[in-house]
């Protein structure tokens, strides 16, 4: 059994009305690769806040290596590789500033490493930050959290913005930290990205884990299915109220080519 490193017992964050995250427990062990899965406002992005500190559980517990994410908060900001859902930058500094900050902030310059993910996701980082479109920002954040080799990755929607090309390069990154052995949480909504980068799944809906599988096991209706349910599969666009509340209609595969036809492993996202 692998060492638990992200772990997870009953947390519950509760912004009211539903949203926040309740009873949540799951575990990532010692150089697995996970993927985090739900819909818009499932809990994602909630749940890597709790693990990098910068909000408090209102009940359970979250530790990374042992260590509670709220109290033990500044190492675990300093170390963990952290990219958001939405990136806040700078826009008054350039790229290579930023990055220069981000690494005074972990008490380090600028390591080697930051010049050569530079050069492999063609990034210029002389540019302002508030001149740069916004998958050249993405590049900029994917920089600042892979520069300094950690240990352990919290990846929110890390290809947000990027083309086909960079998306690519980014899942072959992530195949060679996890040869190095890094800890990595990633949630995303690209299929073919979990399965280019993940041993497993987890399924979040409502704040509530629901479901997890096997990266292996994913199909394209299957993962729909844990994401929102067989019966939002069901709808059709023009269907009347009463004919979705007499449920007698099958969900219909999804193809690009029609009804019946199953996504190959590029269309789902293989040849990112």
């Amino acid at each position: 059994m692998m060492e638990p490193v992200i772990q997870l017992e009953r947390v519950t964050k509760d912004y009211g009305g539903g949203r926040g995250v309740f009873d949540l427990s799951f575990t990532v062990g010692r150089g697995e690769v996970v993927g985090f899965l739900g819909a818009n406002g499932a809990g994602k992005s909630v749940t890597m806040r709790l693990l990098m500190g910068f909000v408090r559980a209102d009940g359970g517990r979250a530790t990374l290596g042992g260590r509670p994410c709220f109290a033990d908060r500044a190492a675990i900001q300093r170390e963990v590789g952290y990219l958001p859902g939405e990136l806040a930058l700078p826009g008054d500094m350039t790229g290579r500033s930023f990055l220069e900050f981000v690494a005074g902030m972990r008490g380090t310059a600028l390591p080697p490493r930051a010049n050569a993910l530079i050069d492999y996701f063609e990034l210029d980082p002389s540019a302002k930050l508030r001149t740069m479109s916004k998958g050249t920002r993405q590049k900029v954040g994917i920089v600042a959290a892979f520069m300094h080799e950690p240990a352990v990755l919290l990846l929110d929607e890390p290809t947000s913005g990027l083309d086909l090309l960079m998306q690519r390069r980014f899942v072959e990154l992530v195949q060679a930290e996890k040869r190095r052995g890094a800890t990595i949480l990633l949630s995303s909504h690209l299929l073919g990205e979990v399965e280019g980068t993940c041993d497993r799944a987890l399924f979040v809906r409502s704040g509530r884990l629901t479901s997890e599988a096997r990266t292996a096991d994913l199909t394209l209706d299957a993962t729909l299915e844990h994401l929102y349910g067989a019966e939002a599969l069901r709808r059709r666009w023009g269907e009347t109220a009463e004919e979705r509340a007499a449920g007698d209609r099958p969900a219909v595969p999804f193809g690009p080519a029609g009804p019946s036809r199953s996504p190959s492993s590029s269309e789902k996202g293989g040849a990112r």
